[in-house]
């Protein structure tokens, strides 16, 4: 993921889709190819401050959805 750095900030910057992890973890997800996701794990320790726990790609987007929606908000 070293050579994914920009595309890794871009991500948490502006995720198409944030999920919630099992353990108080956060999972921004963006598309980057056709059926090539960027999933950035991170946790928030306030408003202005977190770290990232790890950052992968994935091609298994339904795994994702079925973690629950942080954002966008669902209606």
């Amino acid at each position: 993921m070293a050579g994914y750095y920009s595309e890794v900030l871009e991500t948490l910057e502006d995720p198409d889709a944030i999920y919630e992890g099992g353990s108080g973890e956060l999972l921004a997800a963006k598309e980057i190819q056709t059926d090539k996701y960027i999933v950035v794990v991170y946790k928030e320790i306030s408003e202005k401050d977190g770290f990232v726990i790890t950052a992968f790609l994935s091609s298994r987007r339904k795994q994702l959805e079925r973690r629950r929606v942080v954002w966008p908000q669902q209606k």
